[in-house]
């Protein structure tokens, strides 16, 4: 629901990769902004600024190189949305903290979690092996 994971996701990546690779993140579907995802980016000096969940059809601009999926539901949309176009779709399995309970530091090692998780994947990922030893 563009909610949790993927803006998450988005916040590191823009703040990981360099400012010529345009990244977006939208949902199936958009859901209500969470409070939790303000706070563990905030402890990374990062923020959502104004923007809010939205949907693939909320974004601008639909040509992309890759698009990486964090759930099956995001998955499944994303290999019909780009059956007849020649799109790298990379799925990453990722929790989705929202169904940790307990106290409030319980939940937010949930998410904090997912956070450390997706900025290791990101690493992995795109960064040169140069600049992966700068982000430990």
């Amino acid at each position: 629901m563009n909610a949790v994971r993927s803006p998450m996701a988005e916040q590191l990546a823009r703040r990981m990769l360099p400012a010529t690779i345009f990244v977006a993140s939208a949902g199936v579907r958009a859901g209500e902004r969470d409070p939790f995802v303000d706070a563990v980016l905030a402890e990374e000096g990062l923020t959502l600024g104004e923007r809010h969940p939205r949907t693939l059809d909320d974004l601008e601009d639909d040509y992309f190189d890759l698009i990486v999926t964090l759930a099956p539901e995001a998955h499944h949309a994303a290999l019909e949305l780009t059956r007849s176009l020649a799109v790298e779709v990379e799925y990453w399995p990722t929790q989705d903290p929202t169904g940790a309970s307990g106290t409030r530091e319980q939940i937010m090692a949930a998410y904090r979690d997912v956070r450390e998780r997706l900025k290791l994947r990101i690493s992995r990922r795109f960064l040169p092996p140069e600049a992966k030893n700068a982000t430990d």
